[in-house]
């Protein structure tokens, strides 16, 4: 996963802000229009945009424009790396607390 790691903290500070995590969450139920998201965003559209170009810099979502309409659609795959990475923390973490219960409960052998 360190040749993801530059991938991966992009991803993980575009999903820092909650309103990027809304967008992600909406578009997780199909593709929407730029102006149905930002209907939802207390924000004006420029600001919206910004949020939108963060997301997709970071591959999180796709755009395509027809005419004036610019639709967003979810990169599950680029998604997915967060979810392998934590699925690796928590692979990590159940070790350590395995190696732990067996230290804490393993009686000593050499007093």
């Amino acid at each position: 996963m360190a040749q993801y790691s530059a991938v991966l903290d992009g991803v993980l500070v575009a999903l820092a802000d909650p309103t990027r995590r809304a967008v992600v969450q909406r578009l997780g139920r199909g593709p929407t229009s730029v102006s149905d998201l930002a209907k939802e965003a207390p924000m004006t559209l420029p600001s919206f945009m910004k949020h939108v170009r963060v997301l997709e810099s970071n591959d999180l979502i796709r755009t395509t424009k027809a005419g004036r309409v610019r639709t967003c659609e979810l990169n599950e795959e680029q998604l997915g790396l967060v979810g392998d990475w934590l699925a690796d923390q928590r692979r990590i973490w159940a070790d350590r607390t395995d190696r732990l219960e067996r230290f804490v409960t393993t009686p000593e052998e050499n007093t």
